[in-house]
Formats: structure tokens, C-alpha cells, sequence
């Protein structure tokens, strides 16, 4: 395609160029190098009256002793011109001075010859010596002169301030963001907000963020209410002045942001929490001042600020103790610019962040912001509308339902599932395939829970039979638990920093009871329960299994008041007061009650394990061996070796089908 320049016809506001126009900034560093190196040529080289260096050999020997000298002057006592008779310029050795000296310039006028000298009296000695026998009236006497290099003074001083001026002029320049002109130095406390317009415009829209039926369903409506304002204020409504979206990372917060510029026919002015923050002081108050500034210009229109927290944090309880805080000075001025004396009316605020439970309550006020918007997980219902969303570009096998993946995924954040699209891509291209298969999703499913297999890492036999006992008395505590998650497969074949691990079908519930957690509890013992039934002794590869049971179970105590000597009581702190406070809600007597109790629940499910692997100890052996033998069981070996679980539901197997693992975390003595 043939590129067009100067006037462009689809653009009829656009200038055209013309040809007397100023070279850009990269053509203007080019011009201010050349300039300063025209000013050094000129400094440094001497164009008049150049001389020719001498030996004092030669200038004894040869000049003074043929009467050829008219006179020597002494230049700064280093330095000295000799200058020749203009009689003698004539003859044939000094052609090459008469023509023009050393560089054609000295001409008759001199000098004509320099050498350099030591010391003053030594040389005036010895040049009196020379001349001795000479008549008095051809004897020469020395003069004296003094000569300024007024350039190379000024050059001196003013060198290093030029310097000092550009060292400084880059700095800021790049501290301020760059961009064309000197006059970026003085734009440090300008907002560095990127704004969509009608000649921006970003190509996201509703139609592209799937599931967040409850969320879209509010932010359109404040999308509608600028198209048509008096849909509302007709009624006496006002606009909300701001909306906070809270929610996990991956959930969607910022493609909702996204689709809410692509969606609103107003400017959209986008930035991040850390934009604010700057190491000079009063630049992040400066910025807000300056991003409001552009805000009321042109409203109605929509600020969004990603990871407010970064300046949003509650004032007072930052971990520098009470010394003066830029990011304190930001959140003031911002909550002055939201909800002031000066109101700003038409500007909509829109903020995103994961932890909102930091947040400052000026902030979180109504009036501030109005509405917040909590963005959750996904459910199966909407894992499917994401799953259709990122495989719409994938060349993907006829085999493969969409709804099965969803079920094989529970838990997932939109972020995880664009991941897993994206990762069965690549495993099927890897593997030379012409399109994507299930086996390729299933894949990426346990590479993004597991990690990478690592069939090449070199474990001894004793090692390997250990893991696969671990592994089996994890499957066969879980398979014969009412309230345990039923397994889906398990592998002995490491993956990440496991050396074996157990995926599980975790049931969709937004409650727990307490028999599931004890369940659960004593599932995730099993592992260590079975290493010591079967050989006596025990690992390091139930550091994550303890890890885990240990905090359910400090939760189940201390958070959900399951404990009966402890009581209905919960020392959880949703408000976040006691974040860096030094004392505990309860006293010491309290604390040892507490541990006691944790100690008691955590004994009392291991133990609980242990019996179940001891009542099922010859199918425990027959299942760990069978491992040992396929590397990977699925729920069917365990179906065979223990029967049907009496309390399982189909629907259930159907629906609740999210790998969950169970790492073993053996840890290698080296």
C-alpha cells in the first residue's frame, strides 16, 4: 500500500505539512552537537599568526648565528617567538614560512618560529652565550609578553555549569515521563492519566467480558445514566460519584474498567495507584489536583484508578509508624477532590483493588463512593460463557464440549481459565497436532494446578515407595470419608516442587459445616498416617498437609467457634485494626486454651486416619503398589480396589469436577 504524505484526505482537520517546519527533537540534538563543536574548533585552533616549532639546536646553530633573527620575545615565560628578518624571507630556506607558515597563516608579520623553554634565566644565559662575539649593534635583546586565552577562561568555568545544566535537564526530563520539549522539567506534578475519547477509542466491550451478570448489570447502569441523564434526574436522581470494584486478582475488575470505556461515549481518563507516587514530596496531591483539573474540563466523563490501594492504604496504620507519609498527602487531597467543598459534578470516579479491607473509611464513605461492586469467582454457569470467550480464536477439536471444561475447573478466576486455553494451545502445538483436543485441555489443567512433570529428576526406590504410600493413604482416607472431596486421579510422577500429588472434586458450597472440615482434616493427614502404619516412621513430605490442617484447624478455634471449651466466640478481625498492634484480644490463659484445643483436633483426626488405614491396611498395600506399577491412578482403580462410595451422588460426580491437589512436599536432603 502506497503511504500518503503530508495533507491526509480522510482527516480533513489535520494541517498539512509545510516544508519550512522545524526538524523534530532528534534532528535538534544534531544541531546543538554541531554547534558546540564549530565553538570548540574555535576555541582551540589558532587560524592567525601560526608559527612553526624549532629546536634550540636549530635556532643557535642555524637562525642566530646567520644573523637571520630580527628579535625574540618571551610569551608567559614557557614559550618562546622568534621572529625573522623580512629581508631574509626571501631566500630559498625560508619558503616555507614566506608562503604562509606552518598552517598558512603567518605570513611576514610573525612569528615565524617557537620553541618551548624551561626556565626563564637558564634561557636568557645561554642566549647571551650564543651571541657572544657578535657586534653590539646585532646583538638581540630578549622582550617579555604576557598573552590571555580569554576563550579558554570562559570555557573553564562555563563548561562545567553547562554540564551540570544538562545532567540536570535530563533527570527531570525523564523523571517527568519524557516527551518533546524542555518544558517537560516543569510538568513532574502533571497527571499521567491516558485518556479514550471519540478519537481514542478502546474496542472492548460488554459483548467481550463474560460471566459478572451482577456487576455489569450496575456499572451499565452507570453507563446509561451518562447517555441519557435525564432518564434519571427527571425523577430527582443523581449520578453515583463513584463505583469500587473488589475482588480477587484475575476476576475481571480491570476488563470490566475496559469494557466500561469502550461502552461510554464520554472520556475516559485510565491510570494506575502508583502513578501517584512519586519520591519528590506534594507531587502525588499535585497530580490529583491536575487530574481533576482535566476531569472537569471535559465532563461528564469517567476517572478509573487501578490499585487504589497503593494510595488509598488507612491513614495511621502504615508500617513506617507515624512519619510523614507522601502517599497520606495524596489520599487526603483525593478525598478532597471527591467529595469537597468544591464538588465535582459530572466526574465519576471508578477504582479497582483486592483489598479493599486496607482501605481508608473516608474513602470507602457514601459520597465518596457510592456503590461497591464485589466481583467473586466464577460458577460454573459463568466458567462456561468464559471458556466460549477465549476459545472463540482456538482451532479446537469437535470432541470437545465447553460445558465439560467448566466442570473441570470450579474455582478457576477468568485470568486462570484464559490461562488454560492458552497453555492447551501451546501443548497441542507442541505435540505437531492440527487442531486442539480434550486431552490437550486436561493437560493444561494439571500443568497450571501441578506444575510441570519432571519425569527426568532421579528419586531412589526406597524414596519412590514412601511417595506412593503417602499418596495411597491420602486416595484411601478420602475415598472412605463421607464429607472428603472424592478423588479424580493420583500420580507419583513429580510435578513442581512436589514429588506426588492427588487431585480431588471439590464440592461448590458457600458454607462449611464442621463435619466437613474434620473430613477434610483427617483426608489431608492421611499421608503422614499412612507412612507411619505401613513403615514406623515418618518424612518431611507432609509439610504441606500440616501446613494446611494446622490452619484449618486454628481457624475452626479461633475464627468459627467450633471449639466447645473455647466457646461461640471469634477473635477474627474483618476491620483490620489490629494489623500492626502488639497485644492479642484475649489472655494468656485464653492462648493456652487455644493451643490446646488446636493441638487436641489436629490428634484426634491423625489418629482418626490412622485407624482407617489400619481397619483397610491390605487394600492400602494393594492400591500403593498398584501405583507403583502405572505411575498414575484414576478414581476407577479406586473404585475397583475399595467398591462404590455408598454416599455418592452422580450429579455430584457430574457437576464438582475441579482438580485439587494434595502436594507432597519431600524434601531432598541436599
Amino acid at each position: 500500500m502506497e503511504e500518503k504524505k503530508g495533507f491526509d484526505n480522510k482527516n480533513p482537520q489535520q494541517k498539512p505539512k509545510m516544508p519550512g517546519n522545524l526538524p523534530n527533537n532528534k534532528n535538534r540534538y544534531w544541531i546543538y552537537i554541531i554547534l558546540l563543536g564549530v565553538f570548540l574548533i574555535f576555541t582551540f585552533i589558532d587560524f592567525g599568526g601560526s608559527s612553526k616549532e624549532i629546536t634550540r639546536e636549530k635556532f643557535e646553530n642555524d637562525l642566530l648565528i646567520n644573523r637571520d633573527v630580527e628579535k625574540v620575545i618571551i610569551v608567559n615565560k614557557e614559550r618562546v617567538d622568534v621572529y625573522i628578518k623580512p629581508d631574509k624571507l626571501a631566500d630559498e630556506k625560508f619558503s616555507d614560512i614566506s608562503s604562509g607558515g606552518a598552517l598558512g597563516f603567518a605570513g611576514s608579520t610573525g612569528p615565524h618560529y617557537h620553541l618551548a623553554i624551561g626556565d626563564v634565566e637558564t634561557f636568557e644565559r645561554q642566549f647571551k652565550e650564543a651571541q657572544q662575539g657578535f657586534p653590539p649593534e646585532e646583538q638581540i635583546m630578549t622582550q617579555y609578553k604576557t598573552e590571555h586565552n580569554y576563550y579558554g577562561e570562559i570555557l573553564s568555568w562555563v563548561l562545567p555549569i553547562a554540564l551540570l545544566f544538562g545532567l540536570w535537564f535530563f533527570i527531570f526530563k525523564k523523571m517527568s515521563g519524557g516527551g518533546a520539549g524542555g518544558n517537560q522539567i516543569f510538568n513532574i506534578g502533571k497527571s499521567k492519566a491516558q485518556v479514550f475519547d471519540k478519537e481514542k477509542k478502546v474496542k472492548i466491550n460488554f459483548n467481550d467480558v463474560a460471566g459478572l451478570y451482577e456487576a455489569k448489570v450496575e456499572i451499565m447502569e452507570i453507563v446509561d445514566f451518562l447517555k441519557n441523564p435525564s432518564k434519571y434526574t427527571k425523577l430527582g436522581g443523581q449520578i453515583p460519584k463513584g463505583a469500587l470494584l473488589v475482588g480477587p486478582p484475575g476476576t475481571g475488575k480491570t476488563l470490566l474498567a475496559k469494557a466500561v470505556a469502550g461502552e461510554a461515549d464520554v472520556p475516559f481518563f485510565s491510570l494506575s495507584g502508583s502513578d501517584f507516587v512519586e519520591m519528590f514530596v506534594g507531587v502525588g496531591a499535585s497530580r490529583v489536583r491536575d487530574l481533576f483539573k482535566q476531569a472537569k474540563s471535559k465532563s461528564p466523563c469517567i476517572i478509573f484508578i487501578d490499585e487504589i490501594d497503593a494510595i488509598g492504604r488507612a491513614r495511621g496504620k502504615n508500617a513506617n509508624f507515624g512519619s510523614n507519609d507522601e502517599r497520606e498527602s495524596t489520599l487526603n487531597q483525593l478525598l478532597t477532590e471527591m467529595d469537597g467543598f468544591d464538588t465535582n459534578s459530572g466526574v465519576i470516579l471508578l477504582a479497582a483493588t483486592n483489598r479493599a479491607d486496607i482501605l481508608d473509611k473516608a474513602l470507602m464513605r457514601a459520597g465518596r463512593f457510592d456503590r461497591q461492586i464485589h466481583l467473586e469467582l466464577p460458577d460454573i454457569v459463568e466458567r462456561e460463557a468464559i471458556f466460549k470467550v477465549h476459545t472463540r480464536n482456538l482451532k479446537m477439536s469437535n470432541e470437545i464440549v465447553i460445558g465439560f471444561l467448566a466442570k473441570q475447573t470450579p474455582g478457576f478466576s477468568g485470568a486462570d481459565i484464559a490461562n488454560v486455553c492458552n497453555e492447551a494451545a501451546l501443548i497441542a502445538a507442541r505435540k505437531s497436532k492440527k487442531s486442539i483436543e480434550k486431552q490437550d485441555f486436561l493437560d493444561a489443567v494439571d500443568r497450571i494446578v501441578g506444575g510441570l512433570e519432571r519425569k527426568t529428576k532421579i528419586i531412589s526406590a526406597q524414596e519412590k515407595r514412601t511417595i506412593a504410600f503417602h499418596e495411597a493413604g491420602h486416595a484411601t482416607v478420602s475415598w472412605l470419608l463421607e464429607h472428603a472431596n472424592p478423588l479424580l486421579k493420583v500420580t507419583i510422577i513429580p510435578r513442581g516442587r512436589a514429588l506426588g500429588a492427588a487431585w480431588y472434586l471439590p464440592e461448590e458450597r458457600s458454607i462449611t459445616t464442621k463435619e466437613q472440615l474434620l473430613d477434610e482434616m483427617c483426608s489431608a493427614l492421611g499421608g503422614r498416617a499412612s507412612e507411619e502404619t505401613v513403615f514406623g516412621s515418618v518424612s518431611t513430605g507432609a509439610l504441606n498437609d500440616l501446613e494446611k490442617v494446622t490452619k484449618q484447624a486454628i481457624a475452626m478455634v479461633s475464627f468459627f467457634g467450633m471449639s466447645e471449651k473455647v466457646g461461640t466466640l471469634s477473635y477474627y478481625d474483618s476491620t483490620g485494626q489490629n494489623e500492626y498492634g502488639f497485644t492479642k484480644p484475649y489472655s494468656e490463659k485464653t492462648a493456652e486454651l487455644i493451643d490446646n484445643e488446636i493441638k487436641s483436633i489436629v490428634e484426634n483426626q491423625y489418629n482418626r486416619a490412622k485407624k482407617v488405614l489400619n481397619d483397610n491396611k491390605a487394600k492400602l498395600t494393594e492400591l500403593a503398589e498398584t501405583l507403583l506399577v502405572k505411575e498414575v491412578i484414576f478414581s476407577d482403580d479406586l473404585e475397583r480396589i475399595f467398591g462404590k462410595r455408598p454416599w455418592s451422588k452422580e450429579e455430584d460426580e457430574e457437576d464438582n469436577t475441579k482438580p485439587n491437589t494434595e502436594e507432597n512436599d519431600q524434601q531432598n536432603d541436599d
